[in-house]
């Protein structure tokens, strides 16, 4: 399909819909089709803008989904499995905690799009750029920045375990590369590897709090530092609607089901939207028209709050939205289309069923206390943000495969930037915000701990999903010699790190970061300068 800007452009339009190469798997849009048959091609600049600007978006929505809706939801799971918040085993749970369900939620768009990218052998490029080129730029530059705004010193033994499961990880990565394909085991030993990192870090934190009760612990910085309860609740609260005691009413008064709904569904504050600068006023003008999606799609559970963010006549209503958008997004409406004995829709099934378990919940409950079986609400929701993500992360596949396709470039490069970059701005303005506020240790201890679960997740279950028992191997063919420079550069950058953080003491200053952003530097210019082939090898 790459051919394609090499025809006359009164071609274009033919050579996209003759081509079977030119077919996208998946999505909603057909990218392709619209930018060589419905623009003209004079208008080539302008469909390549919108395209861009959809692409921005499309990060917004993965950001947004996976921070307000997704994130609580897990740890709402958490919550009701007995993972978190319990005094008696909480120095055993809060790690298992960290490592599992806090890792899935801020590791879901790199999981969901590696996914999709190594669903179709065209993409696989991107997933393996997306993949190492985010573990680049978050070891280099995040790791760097957080030793620019705020020096501090390591957590010496969680650095270094984290560091060399990464290490691993890459090892095994770049073997698979070699060889050129991924085999059942390998795949399934990419999950165990991640199983085993997570009792690793339980193992190792059970041991270290045993020896600190016992008075037998090492001096001398181990673990990051945890924000106290209050600055947590600031940080991770899902409702911007909460403001405190001297916002709420003296006298209560029983609100009415319309009240409720219209308020629940209100995306904006106006309290806070006054005290925010104008730059965040208009980003949240672009976040709106999502959240409000969102909002009536997703249902969001709260432990931490007194009704647990029960909304009656919303929750009803989510009741019927969404197993209709998860059926509608499942295989991008496929499933939803499908007619039973052909005559009725699933879609029209998904309706008829949910509105009546939506009627009934609605007459056996109360606007004033959620019901026992509220819990399962999470659950709901987080399938359905599960299928939010996945479907903007298929959409953002296929729009970057488009852009590679009029720009010539490869997927590599453009799953180590583009991809690799939107994915990881999230993290970056959250660490880079947690050293500021003082917690330096745990922001850098997150730049290689998640990144981990990308990798190991990312990989072993993007490979696995596509396998199937008459063809339990998947190819992973290196395209160009951009994809070793782009391994061979991540396993550099963490021996550097493995190295120069113990030689420093593990006192980590400006000119540490520095080094690493340099680093990244460097290393972006060898990887743009190897795709456009002026670093090559030589033919004999």
């Amino acid at each position: 399909c790459r051919e394609v800007r090499k025809q006359n452009s009164s071609e274009w339009c033919r050579f996209v819909r003759s081509s079977p190469d030119c077919r996208l798997e998946g999505g909603f849009l057909d990218y392709l089709d619209g930018v060589f048959c419905v623009f003209p091609p004079r208008l080539l600049p302008l469909a390549v803008t919108l395209y861009a600007l959809w692409l921005l978006y499309l990060f917004i929505i993965l950001g947004v989904t996976a921070e307000k809706f997704f994130c609580p939801n897990l740890s709402a799971i958490s919550t009701n499995l007995k993972l978190s918040h319990n005094v008696a085993v909480f120095s055993l749970t809060r790690p298992l905690h960290g490592v599992t369900f806090l890792a899935f939620g801020n590791g879901a768009p790199d999981v969901f799009s590696a996914v999709v990218a190594f669903s179709d052998p065209r993409t696989a490029g991107l997933a393996i750029g997306a993949v190492f080129g985010a573990g680049v730029f978050v070891t280099t530059v995040v790791a760097g920045g957080i030793a620019l705004v705020k020096p501090f010193t390591a957590a010496s033994r969680p650095f270094l375990r984290d560091v060399i499961f990464y290490m691993v990880a890459v090892f095994l990565t770049f073997m698979v590369l070699y060889f050129g394909r991924i085999t059942l085991g390998e795949a399934l030993g990419y999950l165990g590897l991640y199983i085993f990192y997570v009792f690793a870090v339980v193992l190792c934190t059970w041991l270290h709090r045993r020896q600190r009760q016992e008075g037998l612990a090492p001096s001398g910085p181990w673990e990051p530092e945890v924000p106290a309860d209050a600055e947590e609740q600031e940080s991770t609260g899902t409702n911007s609607g909460d403001y405190g005691e001297e916002y709420r009413p003296l006298l209560p008064s029983p609100e009415t089901s319309l009240h409720i709904l219209t308020t629940a569904l209100s995306p904006l504050d106006c309290r806070k939207w006054r005290r925010k600068p104008w730059y965040w006023r208009l980003f949240k003008v672009f976040r709106m028209p999502v959240e409000l999606v969102l909002l009536l799609t997703v249902p969001v559970v709260d432990p931490d709050k007194e009704d647990l963010n029960w909304k009656r006549p919303l929750n009803c209503l989510h009741i019927l939205t969404s197993p209709l958008l998860c059926i509608l997004t499942l295989k991008s409406g496929t499933y939803a289309l499908y007619q039973i004995h052909g005559v009725f829709p699933v879609w029209g099934l998904v309706i008829l069923v949910g509105f009546v378990l939506a009627f009934i919940t609605y007459i056996t409950t109360s606007n004033e206390e959620p019901p026992k079986y509220h819990c399962m609400f999470a659950f709901l929701g987080f399938l359905a943000s599960a299928m939010w993500i996945n479907a903007a992360a298929t959409e953002l596949v296929n729009i970057l495969r488009t852009l590679g396709i009029i720009f010539q470039l490869s997927n590599t490069v453009l799953g180590l930037t583009l991809l690799a970059w939107g994915n990881s701005v999230g993290d970056t303005f959250s660490d880079l915000t947690m050293a500021r506020q003082g917690y330096p240790r745990m922001a850098f201890s997150a730049c290689f701990g998640g990144i981990i679960f990308n990798i190991l997740v990312g990989v072993g279950l993007g490979c696995l999903l596509q396998m199937s028992s008459s063809q339990p191997v998947v190819k992973l063919e290196p395209d160009s010699l951009l994809v070793w420079i782009l391994a061979g550069a991540l396993g550099l950058s963490l021996v550097f790190s493995f190295v120069s953080v113990p030689a420093q003491c593990f006192q980590l200053g400006k000119a540490y970061g520095i080094c690493l952003i340099l680093y990244y530097l460097a290393f972006l210019c060898v990887a743009l300068l190897t795709e456009f082939r002026v670093i090559h090898l030589s033919t004999i």
